[in-house]
């Protein structure tokens, strides 16, 4: 899987970001195929999401739209919570696609559930033609806020 765009992702590369090129390009496919089960009428912004755990089983996401907007769910937090749904806590890498040429981040919301459930994968960031981005829950939530900020709080 030679990809100029990805030279990291070479049969020769070393394993990077807590996958080898093949974790990499199933979790890419998969995040693609979630993408398609994806409900999204409304704003007709379909997006994909593949968890991938620690023991190898990967979870899918697709957002869920709602007509009271409010109540829609993104498909990030989807393939997380189906993940730690399943008792799969040790979450390795997400990846996340958008129909849009560019690499798309997640919300604020999915930042911060990524920053809580995920806090130490890799986040890929996908584009429509399958070319991704690597980045980390810190980068897309520098100075986030955490359980260890509850921590902080003094006895009453």
């Amino acid at each position: 899987m030679d990809n100029p765009t990805h030279p990291e992702d070479s049969p020769h590369a070393p394993v990077t970001g807590g996958l080898t090129p093949d974790q990499t390009a199933v979790l890419v496919a998969a995040a693609l195929a979630a993408q398609e089960r994806a409900y999204a009428p409304y704003s007709r912004f379909a997006v994909g999401a593949a968890v991938r755990t620690a023991s190898g089983q990967i979870f899918l996401g697709g957002n869920i739209e709602n007509a009271a907007y409010p109540l829609t769910i993104c498909a990030e937090r989807v393939a997380l919570f189906s993940a730690y749904a399943a008792n799969q806590r040790e979450i390795v890498a997400i990846a996340v696609v958008t129909p849009t040429p560019s690499y798309a981040s997640p919300c604020g919301a999915c930042r911060q559930v990524l920053l809580e459930l995920a806090p130490h994968s890799t986040v890929l960031l996908l584009n429509q033609a399958g070319d991704y981005r690597r980045t980390t829950p810190q980068e897309l939530l520098p100075d986030g806020f955490g359980a260890t900020d509850l921590d902080e709080v003094p006895d009453a």
